[in-house]
């Protein structure tokens, strides 16, 4: 029982609601069941192809991936449509099995529709995905006519296991899935307030113990963002109502990720007392108000230190209380408004959904040609990666990431794919676990990394065949081959057609940020209240995330345009701009004496501030030497808040222009 109970508390603590689990479950049933199926009825009923497994397997990650509509109902038309289509495309892959080439044409315009298809919303991303794996199915296994109807049944199994696994044994369930990213809430702050004692023994802050730290503190704001999604606020209600149990428990997150951050800030500044941090995390009373009273008169900075520890306190118990006050009752959705009225479609170079489908429909040409050149049977791997490297990626510079780590995922895989798949040698009964095992994992890990869900995969791959017997050297090298020049393919067109630099995406990221904070002060300027400032101030932490995101290529080795150090430095001033934002948004609405000209005017002058910053954008980024250094001031959290926060956000953008 304590081993199940540190383990759970160990999941939170990495996987808030527990989000990566059910995914990897999600998927990992529908596939081991569909199987499970398709193995009965062709060993009790009548034999099956092996193009209905290899379609139901690769279908069932789609299903569990690609399916994204809000309610049920929208799931199953979505899922039948995407079954019919899939079927379709499996038949006319087999109609054009004997016209090679004509079957290629037809492949790349499969890839332009499907791809095109994800700006008509999320049934067109899941029937587009079903679209371009089921040719790719049928163009690969080349099942004939007379399997149709098998492979049909095979599709309709994997559509009704992964509607009945996602819809009854693995739901969503709003008001569970908050309570678990509450708990992890919860056991991050442990984490943070763990490191914090363990960095408060030593005699001097060091940059890694600074970073430790950071890192804490930006792994709490993913929980903190995850609670908040479950929450429905903005746009799914006109705005967050004062009373209801759900904007207490808005204000309550909110506060507590700023308590944990000041804490963060201040122990910077002068380190907490160890045994005060370790009372904290004991939930020990008695020994906190011990060790308060052994501090007697602290220095000043220390003294703030200690009070943002309470504040953290007091927030994390007034959480737990608006907690046990709510119900699923609060969590409901409203009703959905009105459809928007369908315009009319109008092709153009503008738009970046025709753009998407022209390079991924180019780079994958580009990979089936040269895939081609290399092997006339193995050439969809190619195909394969030159489409997915494009997937979730904002800019020329994350292309080229997803596409090296499609490739080393793929070779360290292949590695230990050959030695598992020669140990196993076939064998049914170990291939199967094994096989379930990493796919589990793989998509376990697939939103933490790539590489590693690629890893997973080959390893997959390499087991089944291990047991269809053609497990061999030669094989896995050329997939490999395969690999590297559709994510070439991939990276090349990326950099070369309709490029999206990651300076362009920079500037766009910049600017947003710019104008949520230009909102936020805007708002306290005309008197808003203070969950309107609250909602504000949470649209600038996820313009902020954004941000962070969109300079991620540039703070990679192999990025020469600028230093890795010089990027978070930059990024460090723009955290800290968004957490004095935060601090402001929380105190304007209830200091009193904020108010007048002299309040207007300071935020006047942070406006024109952030206008200035709005108009170098990425400049910061690319520009070495221009960034200044910290400020080295005491930083009080328990007076003049809101004046503070107002203060912070102009001295935060002025280090910008040093």
């Amino acid at each position: 029982m304590a081993f199940r109970s540190r383990m759970r508390d160990w999941l939170l603590a990495n996987d808030p609601a527990f989000s990566r689990l059910r995914q990897a479950s999600r998927i990992t049933t529908t596939i081991v069941v569909s199987v499970l199926i398709l193995m009965a009825v062709h060993y009790v009923i009548v034999p099956l192809p092996p193009a209905a497994y290899g379609l139901a397997a690769s279908l069932s990650i789609e299903g569990g991936l690609a399916v994204r509509d809000r309610t049920i109902a929208g799931q199953r038309v979505t899922r039948i449509i995407a079954v019919l289509v899939g079927v379709s495309m499996i038949w006319l892959a087999s109609l054009l099995e004997e016209y090679r080439y004509v079957s290629d044409v037809v492949f790349l315009l499969i890839i332009f529709l499907a791809v095109y298809g994800r700006s008509f919303g999320p049934r067109g991303f899941a029937v587009g995905m079903f679209a371009f794996m089921s040719y790719f199915t049928g163009a690969y296994l080349r099942p004939t006519a007379d399997q149709l109807p098998a492979l049909f049944f095979g599709a309709a199994v994997s559509a009704t296991v992964a509607h009945l696994v996602r819809t009854r044994l693995l739901p969503d369930d709003r008001y569970r899935d908050l309570l678990r990213a509450a708990a992890s809430v919860q056991r991050r702050v442990d984490q943070m307030l763990l490191q914090l004692a363990e960095i408060a023994r030593k005699p001097v802050l060091s940059e890694v113990d600074r970073r430790r730290l950071l890192t804490a503190e930006e792994r709490l704001k993913e929980a903190v963002l995850m609670a908040e999604s479950f929450i429905p606020t903005e746009n799914r209600r006109p705005g967050p109502e004062p009373g209801l149990a759900s904007s207490d428990l808005v204000v309550n997150l909110f506060d507590l990720h700023l308590a944990a951050e000041s804490v963060i800030v201040l122990s910077f500044q002068s380190m907490p007392p160890p045994a005060l941090v370790e009372a904290m995390l004991a939930r020990d009373g008695e020994r906190i108000d011990e060790e308060i009273a052994r501090l007697g008169e602290a220095a000043p900075r220390r003294e703030e230190t200690v009070k943002a520890l309470l504040w953290l306190r007091n927030v994390r118990q007034r959480l737990g209380r608006s907690l046990a006050k709510l119900t699923p009752v609060d969590l409901e959705e409203p009703p959905a408004l009105e459809g928007r009225a369908a315009t009319r479609w109008k092709p153009s170079l503008a738009d970046p959904a025709l753009k998407t489908a022209i390079q991924i429909t180019l780079a994958t040409g580009i990979a089936m040609a040269f895939g081609l050149m290399l092997s006339r049977e193995r050439w969809f791997w190619a195909v394969l990666a030159a489409f997915l490297v494009f997937t979730n990626t904002r800019s020329r510079g994350d292309t080229a990431v997803k596409a090296l780590q499609r490739s080393a995922g793929t070779l360290f895989g292949i590695v230990v794919g050959i030695v598992v798949g020669t140990l196993v040698g076939g064998s049914i009964y170990l291939v199967l676990p094994l096989s379930a095992l990493c796919v589990f994992l793989a998509f376990y890990f697939l939103a933490v990394s790539y590489a590693t869900m690629t890893f997973f995969i080959s390893v997959v791959l390499s087991l089944v065949y291990s047991l269809m017997g053609v497990l061999t050297p030669h094989l896995l090298q050329l997939r490999l081959e395969e690999t590297m020049i559709g994510s070439i393919a991939g990276a090349a067109v990326a950099f070369v057609v309709f490029p999206t630099r990651t300076r362009t995406t920079l500037d766009a990221a910049v600017a947003t940020w710019c104008d949520e904070l230009t909102g936020l002060l805007q708002a306290a300027r005309d008197g808003a209240s203070g969950l309107v400032l609250i909602t504000r101030s949470q649209a600038l932490d996820r313009a902020y995330r954004d941000l962070a995101a969109a300079a991620k290529p540039l703070g990679l080795p192999w990025q020469l345009v600028t230093r890795p150090g010089h990027v978070r430095q930059a990024l460090a001033i723009f955290m800290a701009c968004t957490y004095w934002a935060r601090v402001f948004a929380r105190r304007v609405g209830t200091d009193a004496d904020v108010e007048g000209t002299a309040f207007k005017d300071d935020i006047d002058a942070n406006l024109e501030l952030v206008q200035s910053v709005r108009d170098k954008a990425s400049a910061y980024f690319y520009e070495v030497g221009r960034i200044g250094g910290p400020v080295d001031r005491h930083l009080p959290i328990s007076r003049d808040d809101a004046e503070l926060g107002l203060e912070m956000i102009g001295v935060s953008l002025n280090r910008l222009h040093l």
